[in-house]
């Protein structure tokens, strides 16, 4: 469908719009406030009005909703997009054509969440049964991806490059969910979230879960990574500590060294007390 000339004011109207309530994050960063916080699916109670323009009724609505609504206007916005981008070509304005199409290329570019961990994470029913030519070479591309982005480079990465890897591989086991190269996929996923994306320690131990949940024989340490995870970012000290007993039982063929340090945290954080929280305070009634 051709956009007609005559329709700019309603195109530029409709873009600005769908950019303002987007709320377009130029810095995408997500995370949980803590692994065991706030329950999903929620009401919020107190939620900001957006600045201009009418206001919206936020009050009460789940954060599904809340997430459902920012992606359908992401979506419209980057639509809006694309409609000034073939106003502006059909009407000759190339400067404003290259505008547009730069706004919608640098919009397209930032990473976009979904938000909810069920939408963000594969299921942990998928099953590695067979081996498949074609997400063997996509896992050795993402892990190749990985290598020129600065893996194994202490303090030299792409976060760019790590980006497209990460694309790489979660592309492997959303089109071969059957593929025997899944629980790999994970684990180079969950190091990815863990070193080179800020702020993202719930998506790389959720990833490094899918692994071992996906194969138990995993040739990777997902469950030690997981375990420091969940102990020195998180500060989960029970889950850190269920997973610490998981890498003995589980991983001593995979490192001796990470069973050793496994068994004398789990020594350490048993003798430390255990802290009080909201739930564990005496009932004063």
């Amino acid at each position: 469908m051709f956009v007609k000339c005559n329709n700019l004011a309603g195109i530029l109207g409709f873009s600005l719009v769908g950019f303002v309530l987007t709320g377009c994050n130029v810095d995408p960063v997500w995370h949980e406030q803590q692994v065991r916080g706030p329950q999903m699916n929620q009401p919020s109670p107190k939620l900001r009005q957006p600045r201009g323009g009418r206001d919206i009724a936020l009050v009460k609505r789940s954060e599904v909703d809340l997430v459902e609504d920012a992606l359908g206007k992401r979506q419209a916005y980057h639509a809006a997009l694309s409609n000034l981008q073939t106003y502006y070509s059909e009407c000759g304005y190339a400067t404003k054509e290259s505008w547009a199409q730069s706004e919608l290329q640098n919009a397209k570019k930032i990473r976009q969440f979904r938000y909810l961990i069920d939408a963000e994470i594969a299921s942990d029913a998928l099953k590695p049964t067979e081996t498949i030519a074609v997400a063997d070479t996509l896992y050795e591309k993402g892990l190749e991806t990985m290598k020129r982005g600065g893996h194994g480079v202490p303090g030299i990465y792409s976060r760019r490059t790590m980006l497209q890897a990460a694309d790489e591989f979660r592309t492997l086991i959303e089109q071969y969910p059957t593929s025997d190269k899944i629980d790999d996929a994970a684990f180079a996923l969950g190091e990815i979230h863990k070193e080179y994306l800020p702020n993202q320690e719930v998506l790389a131990v959720k990833w490094y879960e899918r692994a071992w949940s996906w194969d138990a024989a995993t040739p990777h340490p997902a469950r030690f990574q997981a375990a420091s995870v969940y102990d020195f970012r998180l500060h989960d000290r029970d889950r850190a500590l269920e997973l610490y007993q998981l890498v003995i039982d589980n991983e001593a063929e995979v490192s001796e060294t990470n069973t050793r340090f496994s068994s004398r945290r789990v020594k350490q954080l048993t003798k430390q007390p255990r802290k009080r929280t909201a739930s564990s305070e005496p009932n004063s009634d």
